[in-house]
């Protein structure tokens, strides 16, 4: 049996959005909507942090917080140094880890669900998913990274230029003419594969494109996408949330 732990990486500090995890989103804290959600699908489901704001918040509605340093390069040194901690916590080893953004408050459960079942084949190492782009969304939008994948479902390459490139085609027919897939920040690793990515410098290629997984796949693990077709809604700035409490605010009418 494959036992999974949820890590909610969780910083308070956001050069265009400070104190995210904590806005208030129809009552309870963005950080909240994550964990309940997470917690639903994963039985073992921690945020991790390095402010005390962030943690006295979390316990207070019930979750497992776990304090990390603040001197992490990425979210994925976070999520080492919180399984290590959390196997000590709870009592246990985890063969695999799974990252949720915390600023996705509404992230569909079908989708943790979706990036468990990869790891139902024991060759994956590191999973992630990725979306079909739809129309009217920009495909050139360097903000949202493309991928383009094998036929067995790894991702061949990462990046914010549109790839493939679809030669001898007008770029205003691209999108009619291709179905580009866009990735979407979640991911899952195998617990050993997690504690040797963490020790590799950054590789050319991330710093080329800005991209971590980039490093990854530099070095030769794999990673298997999986496709969901359902929309994430990341709250990167105070206008993405005003969109977002828009778009959700008829789910919560009744409750208010």
């Amino acid at each position: 049996m494959n036992r999974f732990l949820a890590v909610i990486p969780a910083r308070y500090g956001s050069s265009r959005f400070e104190g995210k995890p904590l806005v208030d989103i129809f009552g309870k804290p963005m950080i909240r909507h994550v964990w309940e959600r997470a917690s639903s699908s994963f039985d073992h489901c921690v945020v991790a942090t390095d402010d005390k704001r962030i943690e006295d918040a979390a316990r207070a509605f019930g979750a497992t917080v776990i304090m990390t340093s603040s001197a992490h390069r990425s979210g994925t040194e976070r999520c080492n140094e919180t399984r290590i901690k959390a196997e000590e916590l709870f009592g246990i080893s985890f063969d695999t880890v799974i990252n949720i953004q915390g600023d996705e408050p509404f992230i569909h459960t079908s989708q943790l669900e979706l990036i468990k079942s990869c790891f139902d084949d024991n060759a994956t190492q590191i999973a992630t998913l990725v979306k079909p782009f739809e129309n009217g969304e920009d495909i050139f939008n360097e903000n949202s990274p493309k991928v383009v994948r094998a036929v067995n479902g790894n991702a061949l390459y990462f990046s914010r230029s549109v790839i493939p490139f679809l030669r001898g085609t007008d770029k205003n027919d691209w999108q009619n003419s291709h179905r580009f897939f866009k990735h979407i920040g979640l991911y899952g690793y195998r617990a050993d594969v997690l504690s040797r990515i963490c020790e590799l410098p950054a590789g050319e290629l991330e710093r080329c494109e800005s991209l971590e997984q980039l490093r990854w796949l530099e070095n030769g693990y794999t990673i298997r996408s999986a496709v969901t077709d359902c929309q994430s809604h990341a709250i990167d700035t105070p206008a993405d949330l005003e969109l977002v409490l828009k778009e959700y605010s008829h789910l919560f009418e009744n409750k208010r």
